[in-house]
């Protein structure tokens, strides 16, 4: 089984995709963060994305490596981890720039389709999943929210990592990345015409992963975790 969750930045894809995959026992797989480790290798070999000719054999040439654990995948170039350093805000933003690179995509794609199809099946979180990676995928769909409400989510996420970022940057930042993805030429950021749209701007995590898997399992999401208790459930 190959579930697509595609959308913009800060939507919940990557918590909603792990929260799905270990409810129905399958991996999951953070496209993202192949193009962040991507640009991350590009920029210390001093390609920018102008040099199309050689980012392709480039990309395809990386020891790139994931661990799996409970925890979430480990991402590696080579021996180095290279977790943490993909998850800063410079690293978002290289990794828009040459996630538009068509050879940088091309290279990435067989790596991708070779993830999602392994045993016993995966999750997998991007912008172009349901359109381009898995066409084919058995359920598809796409998360949206208010941008200003994901900036919220990404600066809560850059203060808990101790990055003292302002909010208005983060919020210029995701309007910024929104731009870039839904104009690019090559895969641009769309809903697939089979993809079930869920606005997770006023719903928690829980509440978006209980709609996912009923729509998957062919089941009735019930109550939100904390609907009659005193714990509210995890926002996005």
């Amino acid at each position: 089984m190959i579930i697509a969750i595609d959308g913009p930045a800060g939507s919940g894809k990557s918590t909603v995709a792990r929260r799905v995959a270990a409810q129905l026992g399958l991996q999951v797989v953070d496209t993202g963060a192949l193009y962040r480790t991507v640009a991350l290798a590009a920029q210390r070999a001093g390609l920018d994305v102008t040099a199309t000719d050689r980012l392709g054999p480039f990309v395809t040439g990386l020891p790139l490596r994931l661990e799996r654990g409970p925890a979430g995948d480990r991402h590696f170039l080579g021996d180095e981890e290279v977790t943490a350093a993909i998850r800063t805000p410079a690293a978002s933003k290289a990794a828009s720039a040459y996630s538009a690179v068509p050879a940088v995509r091309a290279a990435l794609l067989e790596l991708q389709r070779r993830l999602a199809h392994e045993p016993p099946g995966a999750v997998l979180e991007g912008r172009d999943i349901g359109t381009v990676v898995c066409p084919d995928a058995e359920h598809k769909f796409f998360l949206v929210a208010d941008p200003a409400e994901r900036a919220r989510r990404r600066h809560q996420e850059l203060l808990a990592q101790g990055l003292d970022v302002e909010f208005a940057a983060v919020l210029a930042a995701t309007h910024e990345r929104d731009q870039a993805d839904e104009q690019r030429l090559t895969a641009p950021l769309r809903p697939a015409p089979d993809a079930r749209l869920l606005d997770s701007t006023r719903l928690g995590v829980d509440e978006v992963v209980a709609q996912i898997v009923a729509v998957v399992t062919g089941t009735q999401p019930g109550d939100p975790p904390g609907a009659g208790g005193s714990t509210p459930p995890e926002t996005l």
